[in-house]
């Protein structure tokens, strides 16, 4: 689109979102019959079934809903409205909060936690929730042919590594087991400070075993499917719509605020919006689902709301490939790439630029200086790994998977990347857009050179990111592998102590991004959904993105629940935003 092209969009965007009550009238404006077919049938109007409470865009098709086997956010938050752990995490503030567990202890030198099923949890079937559902959930968690990317996450328990590994066969050995019905005990390796906020990820969800067991890779298929968790799952329909339904058995169901929610695959920007503006979706909640180009007219809006947020976009090498083998190579890329000038010119604030890994505001810790843009000391140390001017330099591929609506961040930073290191490096590296599971599939493999990447803080430490690459780490899809940085990592979760905790994490992150560079951090991601707070409950900004479905409703009383229980005192809208 032209520049001119763009003014005009931007201004008759910015004059159709003034006032999101007049939508029957976008909705004349959005694109005739074929606009109103496709709202008809993400919201379901073709078929013989009652209206959704709340409709929520939510970003890509769900790859799984299998919660020790997804790896995206979207995908997560589906599963967590599906299947509890012993902890939750609390909607306002995204800290521990019982779950499963209604209480536990934790030993005198932090390394047994012992938790309390409550009595009163069953699954939607009706068949009690019991220790031994838990025990089984996690060993398959821990089994390898599970596939589970998060696996590692148990690998602080202990021997759960080793029987992993394959290197402990007696289950009596790994540092998991139920003492009895209702008595569940856990035994760390060495104290880990986010132990608490670990149960609450969908890798130790507690899952149905007979289903799984009677149905096997397709036990989701099962009807009545038992769950755990607040919904049950009324229906998945591919590229439609995967629909919940409160769970009357869930343990906590007197503070489930709506029958019926509505979660709509949509990967298009001006998608989501043309749907949330039209009244046909209530809450649009993915990073990715913001049309940048949109931003300005967007960003002053009451109903837009922005947050500090745990994610860092970057893009990764495949170390096992020459030359980028060769940490001088690595560096002379990311001194090559001019953060700065790909946050202005592509992402219209949509970030921050980032010189190191772990994003600013993790709770105890403060990162290293990386890598800045030096074009004089990236041709430098090119030259110094034999490719002066990029003579011989082989021709390398960037890959990135597509998105739909023709709205590729993805694919734009991927353009200047290549423009920077041909000006830069003199290198010429080609272009490679692949679907999005085989993209997934190929990092796995090792099947890439360079390509996008990013990541989403699981819990409010430095570990969630500084884990991942670790050289046994099913999330770390590099090839690289460096001794002293996995004895780093496992140092600082072994202190207690958050100073030098926090010193041993620094040590470790400055060889990941200014020594070995296997990544290559490009900017923070700032948190920004879209809802009217005047019409929807029930969400609360917090540094996770962390907002539990069970939650949400449409207001309809002047007291609705809160998640407490209590009626929910209505703040200002200033105090939504931060």
């Amino acid at each position: 689109m032209s520049i001119a092209g763009r003014a005009t969009a931007k201004r008759r965007w910015g004059r159709f979102l003034l006032d999101l009550r007049a939508h029957r009238t976008a909705r004349r404006a959005w694109g005739g019959a074929a606009g109103m077919v496709l709202v008809l049938l993400l919201n379901g109007c073709f078929r013989a079934e009652p209206p959704a409470d709340v409709v929520i865009v939510n970003g890509n098709e769900p790859e799984s809903l299998d919660p020790q086997i997804v790896t995206g956010v979207s995908e997560m938050r589906i599963t967590k409205a599906l299947f509890d752990g012993l902890i939750r995490l609390d909607p306002t503030n995204a800290a521990p909060m019982p779950g499963l567990a209604e209480r536990w202890e934790v030993s005198a030198d932090g390394k047994i936690y012992t938790f309390h099923l409550r009595t009163n949890a069953v699954w939607s079937t009706g068949d009690p929730i019991t220790s031994a559902d838990v025990e089984w959930s996690w060993f398959r968690a821990l089994d390898p042919a599970t596939a589970s990317d998060y696996a590692g996450q148990l690998f602080g328990i202990r021997n759960a590594e080793n029987w992993y590994n394959g290197e402990v066969t007696n289950r009596a050995a790994v540092g998991f087991r139920a003492v009895d019905a209702h008595t569940f005990q856990v035994e760390l390796n060495v104290p880990l400070a986010f132990f608490l906020e670990l149960c609450a990820f969908p890798t130790l969800a507690v899952l149905p075993r007979r289903t799984i067991e009677a149905h096997g890779d397709r036990w989701l298929h099962a009807r009545p499917l038992p769950t755990s968790g607040a919904f049950t799952l009324e229906a998945w329909r591919v590229n439609d719509k995967v629909r919940l339904r409160r769970n009357p058995r869930y343990w906590d169901v007197a503070h489930t605020a709506s029958e019926i929610v509505d979660v709509l695959p949509v990967s298009s920007p001006n998608t989501a919006l043309n749907l949330y503006a039209t009244g046909a979706a209530d809450i649009v909640w993915d990073k990715d689902l913001v049309p940048a180009e949109l931003m300005d007219a967007l960003v002053g809006r009451p109903d837009f709301h922005n947050f500090t947020y745990l994610g860092t976009y970057f893009y990764r090498f495949n170390v096992t490939e020459p030359p980028l083998n060769d940490a001088r190579v690595r560096r002379a890329f990311a001194l090559a790439t001019d953060k700065t000038r790909l946050i202005g010119k592509l992402t219209r604030g949509i970030g921050r630029p980032a010189s190191h890994f772990v994003p600013d505001g993790v709770a105890h810790y403060s990162s290293p200086p990386g890598l800045g843009y030096d074009p004089e000391a990236a041709r430098a140390a090119l030259a110094a790994a034999g490719f002066p001017g990029g003579s011989g330099f082989p021709r390398l591929t960037y890959t990135f998977f597509a998105a739909s609506g023709g709205a590729n961040l993805h694919g734009k930073i991927a353009v200047e990347l290549q423009q920077m290191w041909r000006e830069v490096l003199g290198v010429e590296i080609e272009l490679r857009q692949i679907e999005r599971k085989v993209f997934y599939a190929s990092q796995s493999k090792l099947d890439y050179q360079i390509s996008t990447s990013s990541w989403i803080g699981d819990y409010n430490d430095a570990n969630t990111f500084l884990d991942l690459f670790r050289g046994a780490s099913g999330n770390n899809r590099t090839g690289w592998k460096n001794a002293r940085y996995d004895a780093l990592v496992a140092a600082a979760n072994a202190e207690t102590d958050p100073t030098r905790r926090a010193g041993l994490f620094r040590q470790a992150e400055t060889i990941l991004i200014a020594e070995e560079v296997p990544i290559v951090p490009v900017y923070f991601y700032l948190g920004y959904n879209y809802y009217d707070d005047r019409k929807i409950g029930g969400l609360w900004p917090n540094i996770l993105d962390e907002h539990p479905i069970q939650f949400i409703f449409k207001r309809r009383s002047p007291h609705p629940p809160s998640a407490s229980g209590r009626p929910e005192k209505r703040v200002g809208r200033a105090a939504t935003r931060s």
